[in-house]
């Protein structure tokens, strides 16, 4: 790994900045049923899960990540070639996000988001991306993905450091 230190741009956590590498889970513009006689609605379709590949299922977890410290130092990336992966929080707070478009790693075309919180992110079949990054505090996440035989793990070391710092993530939150 060289010595270069490239500093991340961070950007907001949108729809359409995310649509290459998957979908935001958010309740904004997502459709909306009433049910249960009217005492609920449900915020329907929010995330394509793909987790079918060579007979998989899917599965439901809970995520309990350890907050990381700002500047952090991106060293890797890692992807689920067989199927999707959403992440939706359970709490309230900011946590950063990381992506590469699928196929071979291409760190020129790596993207880091900050999300508003509430939002969710589902990684789509393949992209690469750093694992969770909660920020200021111990944060569980509810996770959606794969499970099943074959192999639905990749991680690559990146050929130099990235970082992501406060400043970065602060014009983020723009």
């Amino acid at each position: 790994m060289s010595d270069v230190k490239t500093t991340l741009t961070i950007e907001p956590l949108t729809r359409e900045a995310f649509a290459p590498f998957g979908d935001v889970i958010e309740l904004e513009g997502a459709k909306q049923i009433p049910i249960n006689l009217g005492t609920t609605i449900r915020f329907h379709d929010l995330a394509k899960v793909d987790v079918t590949e060579e007979g998989g299922r899917t599965l439901v977890n809970l995520f309990r990540g350890q907050p990381r410290v700002l500047p952090f130092e991106v060293k890797m990336l890692e992807r689920h070639p067989l199927g999707s992966q959403a992440f939706v929080p359970l709490n309230d707070k900011p946590y950063l996000v990381v992506v590469a478009p699928a196929g071979d790693l291409d760190v020129t075309k790596m993207r880091a988001f900050v999300s508003r919180g509430w939002q969710g992110v589902n990684y789509a079949k393949g992209v690469w991306h750093h694992p969770l990054i909660a920020l200021g505090e111990v944060s569980d996440f509810v996770v959606v993905d794969r499970g099943g035989e074959g192999l639905n793990l990749n991680e690559q070391d990146l050929p130099e450091s990235f970082w992501l710092t406060q400043e970065a993530m602060d014009a983020g939150l723009r």
